[in-house]
């Protein structure tokens, strides 16, 4: 992570993912993969992510909510979203947030990375390019 990250981290204490992220690494990810079996892969595969407490899933909207404590013990609520965007086709897409009024240090942005990285290894087959 860069030292840019660390100092936008300092202020900003949320981050999310999408289309239009400057970054590569928050560009939302599409999958090849129908709604319900996108869905069955990325919340397996979520769950056995050591550090992350899953607090509620809601497969009927797609979306999966949990929790993290960060190495300066504040708390982080990660909402990871799994939306249909064709007939075989599913875009998923993270928001990471920390409690309270600080910024975070970049912590936020690293679950996004880090929860992505393991979603990209395990449907690797299935990852196409943009919307």
């Amino acid at each position: 992570m860069s030292l840019k990250r660390t100092l936008v981290g300092l202020l900003r204490s949320q981050e999310a993912s999408g289309d239009r992220a400057k970054l590569p690494e928050l560009k939302t990810r599409y999958y090849q993969l129908s709604k319900e079996k996108a869905w069955e892969e990325v919340s397996s595969t979520i769950k056995k992510i050591p550090g992350y407490k899953l607090l509620h899933e809601v497969p009927t909207v797609g979306e999966i909510l949990l929790e993290k404590r960060s190495p300066f013990g504040r708390m982080m609520d990660i909402t990871v979203s799994v939306i249909q965007t064709g007939p075989n086709r599913a875009a998923v897409d993270i928001y990471s947030a920390s409690r309270g009024s600080m910024g975070d240090l970049g912590s936020n942005y690293r679950n996004i990375v880090q929860i992505f990285g393991v979603l990209d290894k395990k449907l690797s087959k299935y990852k196409t390019t943009s919307g």
